[in-house]
């Protein structure tokens, strides 16, 4: 299944991309893409509905973050070996982690918005895990029956707020729309190796990120199990999993956004995204 939420900031009801490529509504059915309904119990429950028989969406109704409830959005940082090599960082003996609040989370194509005193203002295509059933002390080898789905994520980045200043990544990460996530909770049923996913981001037309999956330093299983040790995860929280090259910060010169500019990005299988660049005012 594709899980959806659609509607206004704030006012986002829950739905499911239909086989025939039209929204459907699930509002009265579920109460929204969280908590218990992620579970394979609620997940199981949604595969038996007739989609068919929902009512259609109106193809223009803005799309939300796929996911709500998340009360942790989770950062791997160097995940590909290639990326950390054009960070000029090595590759970490562990999983390098990070949080990013969850208040940057919106919707697929919901602008990107500049900070006021942002300089280096960066893209980063990412394969999103979501949480679907509380997981702590999980093994590798079960820690994807823990997982409700998949989305496309863009870790937005301030790279001066990162790197320049004194203190953790997070203030770099979390700025008003820098987590877009969706169009899509994929379900893991339907995501056959999620080590073997194409992803690509374009700026302005031109190829930056061109990856996949399977050049992850650490997959997503061993990400899942590695988290649970330290914290519990539960239901809707979001696991970003880290980049492939090309962000702005390894070009040669550096590359930023700036007012004007069009991100495109997306994953195979699991939906595109498109954003606006704009300043905040």
């Amino acid at each position: 299944m594709k899980l959806l939420r659609h509607g206004a900031p704030g006012a986002e009801r829950p739905g499911l991309l239909h086989s025939d490529g039209t929204i459907r509504d699930l509002t009265g059915i579920v109460p929204d893409i969280s908590g218990a309904v992620l579970s394979d119990v609620g997940l199981s429950a949604l595969r038996g509905i007739d989609a068919g028989k929902l009512p259609v969406v109106d193809a223009a109704t803005r799309l939300g973050p796929c996911v709500a409830g998340t009360g942790k959005f989770i950062c791997i940082g160097l995940n590909y070996a290639d990326h950390a090599a054009e960070s000029g960082m090595a590759v970490p003996p562990e999983p390098v982690i990070f949080m990013k609040a969850t208040s940057a989370i919106c919707g697929p194509n919901d602008p990107i918005i500049i900070p006021r005193t942002s300089e280096k203002t960066d893209w980063e295509v990412e394969l999103a895990v979501i949480i679907g059933t509380k997981a702590k002390y999980v093994s590798e080898a079960e820690a994807l029956d823990y997982v409700a789905g998949y989305a496309v994520a863009n870790d937005v980045s301030e790279r001066a707020f990162q790197t320049e200043r004194a203190g953790q990544w997070t203030k770099g990460k979390s700025c008003d729309n820098y987590g877009q996530l969706g169009p899509w909770l994929v379900t893991r049923d339907e995501v056959a190796d999620p080590q073997s996913l194409p992803m690509w981001l374009k700026v302005n037309g031109q190829t930056m990120q061109n990856g996949s999956t399977k050049t992850m330093v650490y997959g997503v299983a061993h990400v899942v199990s590695y988290l649970s040790q330290f914290m519990t995860l539960h239901p809707g929280d979001v696991i970003s999993t880290g980049t492939p090259p090309g962000v702005g910060m390894g070009q040669k010169p550096p590359r930023y956004l700036k007012a004007g500019d069009v991100v495109e990005l997306g994953i195979e299988g699991l939906g595109t995204q498109r954003q606006d660049v704009i300043a905040d005012i």
